[in-house]
């Protein structure tokens, strides 16, 4: 089964890190593919060195690009499965046999690397974001998927073949998860180890989470459009549907992201109307049906947003004043909570 996978790996700037990670994976499989997204460093020279194929790109595009290059690469070499890593060492290459196990397991399903067993290990800001993120994540890809901000992960190819990438850089990895499961497959999760401080990494906190949520929005509009209008339809995303055609037109796609995230609060309460007034007539918003919660909890957490915003800062000012208070942990897990239970 190795023989028909490899493990890719989208590179910038990474001469320190990427030699040993290249070392690390080829203890367990026989081809490493760097794409080196136009490091200004020696980061190719140090790739090559390790053992790797490496991909040496003129100018620095971002990382969704490199990723599609990667998957391109893997398909025309004839490999069926990749196996995502980073190279800045957040990823321990020891915890690949964990991929393999699963993918022996379950052959058609995307495997994702979740940290957030190890939640002690994760700086407190960041673990927010990913709690938050894995709720609208977890709704627009129709199931629960643990930790989807982790690039470690185990791709089918023939699952990237079904979906058509639109986005950049750190919003391509949200892009895929929420397509494959939106046209009804499969994502699961292995435990690995929790890897952070002193690594540097490029993935800006402000600029990259925003477009990643102004993203996530656009989708479920649009998802939740269809489904509400629609009965017994969980499922709605195919290669050329509503999402991809708007996404075609660059400036289209961004008027129209940034129309969704302004307009997402009052947005949520027109769907929750529609979800009442038109349940006596259609069987509409079946992916929310089937998780038994109802629509007023996703209503309720997306009004809560503005709230978070203010007990965020609020707890910021107190703490300040030398009052130590937690008011964020707490609001975070009553307000976004795992709807999907504990069988998942």
């Amino acid at each position: 089964m190795t023989s028909k996978l490899c493990v890719i790996i989208p590179a910038y700037n990474a001469s320190k890190t990427v030699e040993s990670v290249v070392k690390g994976a080829l203890k367990y499989v026989s081809k490493v593919i760097v794409a080196d997204d136009g490091s200004v460093d020696d980061t190719a020279i140090s790739a090559s060195r390790a053992g790797a194929d490496v991909i040496k790109m003129d100018k620095n595009r971002g990382k969704g690009n490199a990723l599609k290059v990667l998957f391109q690469k893997a398909i025309r070499e004839g490999y069926s499965v990749v196996i995502s890593m980073d190279a800045d060492g957040q990823h321990d290459p020891d915890d690949i046999p964990l991929f393999i196990k699963g993918h022996s397991a379950y052959p058609s399903d995307i495997i994702v690397g979740s940290r957030m067993h190890e939640k002690e290990k994760i700086p407190r800001a960041r673990y927010n974001s990913m709690h938050i993120a894995r709720f609208y994540i977890s709704l627009a890809a129709n199931q629960f998927i643990e930790d989807t901000q982790c690039g470690f992960r185990l791709y089918p190819l023939s699952l990237v073949n079904k979906i058509n990438l639109t986005t950049e850089k750190y919003v391509t990895e949200t892009e895929i998860l929420i397509k494959v499961g939106d046209m009804g497959s499969r994502v699961r999760f292995v435990h690995v180890r929790t890897i952070y401080g002193g690594i540097k990494s490029h993935f800006r906190p402000i600029m990259d989470v925003a477009e990643i949520t102004a993203y996530v929005i656009f989708y479920l509009h649009i998802k939740w459009l269809i489904e509400g209008l629609t009965s017994n339809r969980p499922f709605t995303y195919a290669i050329g549907s509503a999402v991809d055609t708007i996404s075609r037109f660059k400036p289209v796609a961004i008027i129209c992201q940034t129309i969704t995230a302004v307009t997402a609060v009052p947005a949520s309460m027109v769907f929750f109307i529609e979800y009442i007034m038109l349940s006596p007539f259609i069987n509409n918003f079946l992916s929310i049906r089937r998780l038994g919660s109802g629509f007023f909890k996703i209503t309720l957490a997306s009004h809560m947003l503005p709230v978070l915003l203010i007990v965020t800062i609020l707890e910021r000012l107190l703490n300040k004043s030398k009052l130590e208070v937690n008011l964020v942990d707490g609001f975070i897990n009553r307000f976004y909570p795992n709807i999907w239970g504990k069988n998942l």
